[in-house]
């Protein structure tokens, strides 16, 4: 049977008195693109992460080390507010270091940061549009669906409302209150094309915050759905057949995009990001080339274009924005599972490469 955990009953717990210590999760990002974390006590409640203490772990239990060097320290990078725990209690978003003080081989955020401040000037917004599928841990198959057989065909679930339609709107509704108090930039939520399948926005964020964002909002993601005993999914393909992928668009736009005539700028950083696509998409998620078929809303993976208003291209620039001359553009090649450090890294540096 699916483990449910006692809410009540862990409230009775959770609302006595700390006596002054806080309560800090240090979450990251381990050697599989997957989140880890674990806990430690405070005796009071930092002013900035500047207060906070570095800490450890065991990285070849993370696939992060090797065993006869397995330490690997944790540097916080962001505060969020503790959903969960509630009161001072805070998560505590932390990159990924070598004893000899480099980056770890899975630390992207550190490179990314670098790309961020050195285009500054910029002002890089982006909004990630992450798509998942919840999956019942019983069935194995995505939540809601029958257990013998499948649902009816695509088509009425997209932002759907009513029973037979919707499935698992109250961990949706969960997980939005939770990236609200956490402090987290969510946007919005929406049913998706597949039965069992969500997207929520985040953004907009500028430069580096928009992966300390997604990254937190997956953490929530992830620990809301635990209580409720599912299962997320970021697989760009989770279901064969016809059936959509998961993906993460993601919109970007700079200060001279926002701007009166900003079209231009859009048309420049598109014709740049073409030269690169192989690059981008070496970066745009494992398993993509299950998605980017050409189908279900994509372009093909192979192939680089784009166009106002078009799903079926890599890079759509919206009607609105072609109209108004001014905006921003959508990726819409990254997969579900991306890590946004590399994915908004690689669009700053090739988009405003000289």
């Amino acid at each position: 049977m699916a483990y449910k955990s006692n809410a009540p009953l862990l409230e009775k717990y959770l609302s006595l008195d700390q006596k002054g210590s806080i309560q800090a999760e240090y979450i990251w990002i381990d050697g599989s693109n997957q989140l880890r974390s674990k806990t430690r006590t405070l005796k009071e409640a930092p002013k900035s992460v500047a207060d906070l203490p570095e800490w450890n772990f065991d990285g070849s239990s993370t696939g992060q080390s090797e065993g006869h060097d397995s330490d690997v320290l944790l540097k916080p990078v962001a505060i969020y507010a503790d959903p969960f725990r509630k009161g001072d209690n805070i998560l505590v978003l932390s990159e990924t270091y070598n004893p000899d003080g480099t980056p770890n081989m899975t630390n992207y955020r550190a490179a990314a940061l670098k790309i961020m401040e050195a285009h500054a000037d910029a002002h890089p917004w982006f909004g990630i549009e992450q798509e998942y599928m919840l999956i019942d841990v019983e069935t194995e198959k995505p939540y809601g669906w029958p257990k013998g057989g499948y649902p009816e065909a695509q088509g009425k679930y997209y932002c759907g409302v009513g029973a037979g339609k919707v499935f698992g709107r109250d961990i949706v509704e969960a997980h939005y209150r939770a990236c609200l108090y956490a402090g987290v930039n969510c946007s919005g939520v929406n049913a998706e094309v597949a039965p069992g399948q969500w997207e929520y926005q985040v953004g907009p964020c500028e430069g580096i915050t928009m992966g300390d964002d997604l990254w937190m909002s997956r953490y929530l993601l992830n620990r809301v759905a635990e209580d409720f005993s599912v299962i997320v999914s970021i697989h760009p393909k989770p279901v064969a057949g016809d059936w959509n992928g998961a993906g993460c668009h993601t919109n970007y736009s700079t200060a001279a995009m926002r701007e009166e005539g900003g079209i231009k700028a859009i048309e420049d950083a598109i014709n740049k990001m073409s030269l690169r696509h192989n690059e981008h998409i070496a970066v745009y998620g494992e398993d993509n080339n299950l998605r980017l078929t050409g189908r279900h809303e994509t372009g093909h993976i192979d192939t680089f274009s784009y166009g106002v208003a078009n799903r079926g291209a890599s890079i759509r620039i919206p009607r609105h924005v072609s109209k108004e001359g001014k905006g921003y553009l959508e990726d819409r090649r990254p997969a579900s599972n991306i890590d946004p450090y590399r994915v908004t890294a690689i669009i700053v540096e090739s988009s405003l490469s000289a």
